[in-house]
């Protein structure tokens, strides 16, 4: 009978838990170099959604934010400038510039004409009220 082979690239022994703990810097470097990103916390009451939405960095007038129905699309542009100094000589000069954006659904649609949106020192808050449905249903008959 043939004996099987297990071919992983990192086996489950500590030989294997050493290699993958050598590359794990490798994949946090990585991330901290990714592009900039919106963080959202959602909450839902009895009335509205609150969304507090991280966007540091950026003007005002330079936030859009568009609802559809139950859809909630935030977008930005960014310009990002990093500047490392020693004395009066510029070692490295970092930029970003671009777009970032996130959407995302919620379970009502939202009254737009209600909705409510503050930037302060990089936050940008939303109360989004839900729409009233409609008030269809069953009619009993008697």
């Amino acid at each position: 009978m043939k004996q099987r082979r297990d071919l992983t690239m990192f086996p489950t022994d500590s030989f294997g838990d050493l290699l993958t703990g050598l590359m794990r810097p490798f994949a946090l470097r990585l991330d901290e170099s990714a592009a900039p990103t919106i963080k959202l916390d959602v909450t839902e009451g009895a009335e509205a959604y609150e969304v507090k939405a991280d966007i540091p960095g950026v003007d005002k007038k330079d936030i859009d934010v568009h609802i559809d129905g139950n859809l909630v699309s935030i977008s930005a542009h960014i310009s990002q400038e990093k500047e490392v100094k020693e004395g009066d000589r510029i070692l490295r000069r970092e930029r970003h510039e671009g777009a970032v954006s996130r959407q995302f659904s919620l379970a009502h649609d939202i009254d737009q004409a209600r909705t409510v949106a503050k930037y302060d020192n990089g936050v940008l808050s939303l109360t989004l009220p839900k729409r009233e449905r409609n008030s269809a249903g069953r009619v009993d008959v008697t």
